[in-house]
């Protein structure tokens, strides 16, 4: 059963930064893509960035330029660097794997807050 621990959360002013970390027991760890997603509250969960296996990474619109996610195969561990937060990135944010529909069982998350 893979196991996803994330921290790094927290309370951020507006234009602020915050380093998120995700780690991961699970086998073969590198020839996953894997994602971090957010869910604010009475909002659908959503995919915001990947990295492919190769190291390969897309993002969602909203956070193009502002957010990096990185990846440590040796340590098995996602980081998503965040800059330039706004308050609309507030939400619990969580890593898992990105395939068809299938996701690993789903850690605590961590909240992101921004806030002045």
């Amino acid at each position: 059963q893979v196991q996803l621990v994330e921290s790094g959360g927290g309370l951020v002013q507006p234009g602020g930064s915050l380093r998120l970390s995700c780690a991961a027991s699970v086998t073969f760890f590198s020839i996953y893509t894997m994602g971090w997603y957010r869910q604010a509250p009475g909002k659908q969960r959503e995919l915001v960035a990947t990295i492919a296996k190769g190291g390969s990474t897309n993002y969602t619109d909203s956070v193009k330029g502002r957010f990096s996610i990185s990846r440590d195969n040796a340590k098995k561990m996602v980081y998503l660097q965040m800059n330039s937060l706004k308050p609309e990135d507030a939400a619990v944010y969580y890593c898992n794997v990105v395939r068809d529909s299938t996701w690993w069982d789903w850690g605590q998350g961590t909240q992101v807050t921004v806030s002045s």
